[in-house]
């Protein structure tokens, strides 16, 4: 991001609202799988900047909090979190988790309630996204061939297991879940939600939030609800996406610069291995075949698909 982009979002209460509205745009396409929030980072123009943040985090910082009860501890601290870019990470993060909470209710009551129509719409997303990466596929040496074969099976059996119960939604399997679903803020055309997708945490998920808010006014009002169950979620997934913030985005940063090649070909695989999700969603789904059920199978599939296509052909001449 220029210097100029940059001053614009930092001028006071207007910068901060466009900030928090860029979050919000982002925040929309995660909670979707298939669609990357990173490309939408791209086309507001805090791309860079938020990778630069990202990887600027230092824990080490949090030494300041010793001398936090003077004045020049406070400064010191406030001077490190400036330095690292914490108070746009904060205002963009603000917006993306606003609006997956606000989308979370609208896709769980989807997945739940139309699930054939709704999963061959994400198929048509995925799909799409593969065709939008086939560019980047290095299939000319043997590196690159390996890096596809590993990562189409790995996808086609893991989303394959992950659909037989392998990994119940266990407190350890949430965790995990968000230290790697954050790190797709920095991949492109892999959205946080294709990763929870694919570690058949999605559905869900996507209640979550839903759960906690019921268990909570159920809880203020005097009644009996599971709040603590439902909190833990809650706290035990953003946790494993703080940590992952730390440690795995800085790995996956590290491969796009050093491995790009094979680690974009490793992805585009995994993509298309993990279409095998919505195959076996949607099969499962519809009891039976008529012509009017495969038609709207078919027409969610492709407005799913013209979606990514769309979105594609507006923003070709950007580069990550």
């Amino acid at each position: 991001m220029d210097d100029r982009a940059r001053t614009d979002e930092d001028g006071g209460a207007r910068g901060t609202l466009l900030v928090y509205l860029k979050g919000l745009c982002m925040g929309a396409a995660d909670a979707v799988p298939g669609v990357s929030g990173g490309t939408i980072a791209l086309i507001v123009g805090v791309y860079e900047r938020l990778i630069a943040a990202l990887t600027a985090l230092d824990p080490r910082a949090l030494r300041h909090l010793r001398r936090l009860h003077t004045h020049d501890g406070r400064r010191t601290l406030v001077r490190a979190l400036v330095a690292m870019d914490v108070p746009f990470l904060a205002v963009l993060g603000l917006g993306v988790v606003t609006a997956v909470a606000a989308m979370s209710g609208v896709m769980h009551t989807a997945v739940t309630e139309f699930p054939a129509v709704t999963y061959a719409f994400f198929f048509g997303l995925i799909a799409a996204s593969a065709v939008v990466l086939r560019d980047e596929l290095w299939l000319s040496d043997a590196r690159g061939v390996a890096a596809a074969v590993a990562g189409f099976v790995f996808a086609f059996l893991f989303s394959g297991a992950a659909r037989t119960g392998l990994l119940d939604p266990s407190l350890p399997v949430l965790f995990v879940s968000g230290m790697v679903a954050i790190s797709a803020m920095i991949l492109p055309g892999v959205s946080g939600s294709f990763i929870l997708f694919l570690l058949g945490q999605y559905e869900f998920l996507t209640g979550a939030p839903g759960r906690f808010v019921t268990a909570l006014f159920v809880t203020l009002r005097g009644g009996s609800a599971d709040l603590a169950a439902a909190t833990a979620v809650v706290v035990v997934f953003v946790t494993g996406a703080i940590i992952g913030l730390l440690t795995i985005s800085h790995g996956v940063n590290y491969a796009l610069a050093n491995y790009r090649r094979g680690t974009l070909t490793f992805l585009v695989a995994l993509i298309v291995g993990a279409l095998r999700a919505p195959v076996i969603e949607v099969t499962g789904a519809v009891s039976a075949w008529t012509p009017t059920v495969a038609g709207t199978v078919v027409t969610a599939a492709s407005v799913g698909a013209a979606l990514v296509l769309v979105l594609d052909y507006t923003t070709g001449d950007l580069d990550y």
